[in-house]
């Protein structure tokens, strides 16, 4: 049998199809031992090594994908792409091609990157996740060269080319300031002095636009997660669920490998594509997840500018001058593109946060953004720890060291029986009280609302300050983070921490990491539902978590439906009455009338509003339960139920169809039926579709469930793990991996975790590959 050890001696060979014998020389490889589904597990003797079979591994898979992603934050997608294209927002959220390539070219530019990697850890990353990223550089450009690229994506294309360390260091940068900078492309790269055009004019409600702006709980990001401890569990052992929900196309795909070095890590989960550690994964010994939190990432300080010149303003009365930086990109079919960008000691000037709430630049005020983020190279480390972390313990013991989260909570569970949910992450360090003192009016305004604070920048004593425990200035330290530890179970699906658990509530925590005591998303209130049911019941088993993770539970209908029925019968709207009434009130592939509520719950929504949607409004000691009662009495609600009907009816649909006929994706050719529900019908299982009336329904996904985990222990030297990467590994259409888990996930199947040697080595499917350079 071949062995961890003996796996990495020069003559050892493996047993099973496509194997192939280590050559001699030197340079840097790592085996590959594929099993079902085209899952790589990478063994190799150190970091670097390990770090090439991960490059090699992930461009064997994603090559299109990668590629794209570098020409981004290369700055070079004008270039290849047209100016006025659209990127597809994985790395930033840039309108055009030529905002993204003026930001990214302007990081470039700036050092910024070089000069992070050059601090020593811990603020800086560590030699070992350098040493990652360096041999991934090394890996991916081999492949490129000892490989043809066959997805038609990009086949032949002049961007798919080698790439550098820098610029596997830029991508991962990218990934950090997701939720700072990049949400502020347009607003930053667009910021010009006042005397050109007019500027956007303030927000009418800019509580309302700076709330939305930051809203969890919206269709592009999201994710649940819940760790059982022991005391919940059949054999006392943790148990954890992990399901988010991502990009099923794109730069923010997962991923899935195992990774191991003998005797130093052994590694198993969903990586983001271009990363070289584990994001979300499992250990034989700790298991953890990922839901996007709730923190407010930036924030604006308001400048007061100097009376005779607005790239200059006014700090106690002294002045400083703006940093002018200019950048210049490449554009494709015309002259390159020279724009100017404009930075304070807080952070680049920016002109708006998305399209409803604008920061005009006039002559006596701008607004510059803080993203503590811009200085976290830190997430590495966090990951790699968590991989090396023997229980939940050693996970926060990483969250301490690293402090390297930008934008997710984390929750964990151990096979010692240990639970934990923690919003670790890397915030802005504004204390309600700095608010208080230190808010302008705008940021009177969208504090309360939306934990964006906006201070005055004139004055020295509203900086941020320094924690103690904190790894640099102006961030949170670890012991501010909300956390709840080794509860029954701790559950997050993108609230805020307030609810991790029903009976042990999170308090005390500054508003910017989210809010306390109000109305939880319809997606919260039922996992929260689910979840405390489970722990009471106890005695849950690995097999719970599968159930509950294809459960398909539209919240929503639980609440409204018979009043919806009775609503639809005053209306005299006939079948469409029976269906709703026959209807099972789940989303699974087979449920009918299940498209309807679905059609009809959308067009609801926006046209009644929030204040007057429920008879019964929201109560704090009551949050599941509350708001309910549905007010069919509202005018919007005939419209939209009658609307749908026509809708339907119009597509040539079946009111009664079920729904996996209507809500499916087509791969190669063949269409796979899709279960699950959008984010406003509280469905764990959350999928959003696409909508398209004349291809008969809803043919495609664009986010929800991803990398899905169920994991557990039973005393033995292997976790039980059940896996799930529904958009499969490969986003080539030619690979036997590009569809497989996909028809999996329709089917409501799980892949076994090929955790322990003796499970790789006996894989039917067992292929062995030497990665190494030549």
């Amino acid at each position: 049998m071949l062995t961890a050890a003996t796996a990495l001696s020069p003559t050892a060979s493996a047993d099973g199809p496509g194997q192939e014998r280590r050559p001699s020389g030197g340079g840097l490889s790592a085996l590959i031992r594929y099993t079902e589904y085209g899952i790589p597990h990478i063994l190799a003797k150190d970091y670097a090594n390990l770090g090439f079979g991960n490059g090699w591994a992930q461009a064997n898979d994603q090559a299109c994908t990668l590629a794209e992603g570098f020409a981004t934050v290369r700055g070079e997608r004008s270039l290849h792409f047209g100016a006025e294209g659209k990127p597809d927002g994985s790395l930033s959220s840039a309108s055009t091609n030529l905002a993204s390539d003026l930001f990214f070219q302007g990081v470039r530019d700036s050092g910024v990157v070089a000069k992070l990697i050059a601090r020593p850890a811990p603020v800086g990353p560590s030699t070992q996740v350098k040493e990652l990223m360096r041999g991934w550089t090394a890996g991916y450009n081999a492949w490129l060269k000892q490989n043809r690229v066959s997805d038609p994506a990009c086949k032949g294309a002049p961007w798919v080319r080698p790439v550098t360390l820098s610029d596997v260091q830029h991508l991962n940068y990218a990934f950090s300031v997701l939720g700072g900078q990049g949400r502020g492309v347009d607003g930053i790269t667009a910021a010009q002095p006042p005397g050109g055009a007019t500027p956007r004019t303030a927000a009418t409600d800019p509580g309302e636009a700076a709330r939305t702006f930051f809203d969890t709980s919206d269709a592009a990001m999201g994710s649940n997660a819940v760790a059982f401890s022991g005391s919940s569990t059949a054999n006392n052992r943790g148990l954890l669920l992990g399901n988010p929900h991502y990009p099923w196309s794109g730069g923010r795909r997962f991923w899935q490998s195992q990774q191991t070095i003998p005797g130093e890590l052994n590694v198993m989960g969903g990586s983001l594509v271009g990363s070289a550690t584990v994001s979300i994964g499992h250990t034989a010994r700790i298991a953890w997840s990922h839901t996007v939190a709730t923190g407010t990432t930036m924030n604006l300080h308001q400048l007061t500018l100097a009376p005779d010149d607005p790239t200059a303003y006014v700090v106690d009365g002294r002045r400083e001058q703006m940093t002018k930086r200019t950048v210049t990109v490449r554009v494709k079919g015309g002259d390159p593109v020279t724009r100017t960008q404009w930075w304070t000691r807080y952070g680049p000037v920016v002109t708006g946060l998305g399209a409803q709430l604008p920061l005009p630049w006039t002559a006596t005020t701008a607004y510059a953004l803080n993203d503590p983020n811009a200085t976290n190279l830190r997430g590495g480390d966090t990951a790699l720890g968590f991989s090396k972390a023997r229980d939940v313990n050693g996970v926060q013991e990483s969250l301490r060291r690293t402090q390297g989260l930008p934008w997710v909570n984390t929750i964990a569970a151990d096979s010692s029986g240990g639970s934990l949910f923690t919003q670790s992450q890397v915030l802005p360090r504004i204390t309600d009280e700095l608010a208080q003192r230190c808010s302008t009016p705008l940021g009177k305004v969208t504090y309360p609302s939306s934990g964006l604070a906006v201070l005055d920048g004139s004055r020295t004593d509203c900086a941020l300050g320094s924690d103690k425990d904190a790894v640099e200035p102006g961030i949170f330290g670890p012991s501010k983070m909300p956390t709840l530890k080794n509860a029954p179970y701790a559950e997050n699906s993108n609230d805020s921490a307030w609810l991790a658990n029903l009976d042990r509530p999170i308090t005390g925590y500054e508003r910017v990491f989210g809010t306390i005591g109000t109305q939880r998303s319809m997606r919260t209130r039922g996992a929260v539902e689910d979840v405390a049911a489970m722990a009471k019941k106890g005695r849950l088993t690995v097999a719970d978590l599968q159930k509950q993770q294809f459960t398909n539970r539209a919240t929503a209908a639980d609440l409204t439906v018979d009043e919806v029925v009775k609503g639809c019968e005053d209306l005299q709207l006939g079948e469409a009455c029976g269906v709703l009434r026959r209807w099972d009130r789940q989303m699974d592939t087979g449920s009918r009338g299940a498209l309807l509520f679905d059609r009809f719950w959308r067009a609801l929504l926006p046209a009644v509003p929030a204040a007057t949607l429920w008879r019964t409004p929201f109560d704090a000691a009551d949050p599941v339960r509350t708001p309910r009662g549905l007010n069919t009495a509202a005018p919007g609600f005939a419209t939209a139920l009658g609307g749908a009907v026509a809708e339907l009816r119009a597509a040539g649909i079946a009111l009664d169809a079920p729904l996996g006929q209507h809500q499916y994706v087509v791969r190669n050719g063949k269409r796979i039926p899709v279960h699950g529900g959008t984010e406003s019908l509280g469905v764990w299982n959350k999928v959003e579709p696409v909508w398209n009336a004349a291809g008969g329904g809803y043919t495609e996904v664009t986010t929800g469930s991803s990398y899905i985990q169920a994991v557990g222990w039973n005393g033995g030297p292997c976790p039980v793990a059940k896996t799930l990467l529904t958009y499969s590994q490969s986003s080539n259409p030619n690979s036997p991996h590009y569809r497989d888990q996909t028809g999996l996930y329709s089917g409501e199947k799980w892949v076994e975790s090929r955790y322990c040697e003796w499970d790789i080595l006996t894989s039917p499917k067992l292929k062995v590959v030497w990665a190494r350079e030549r």
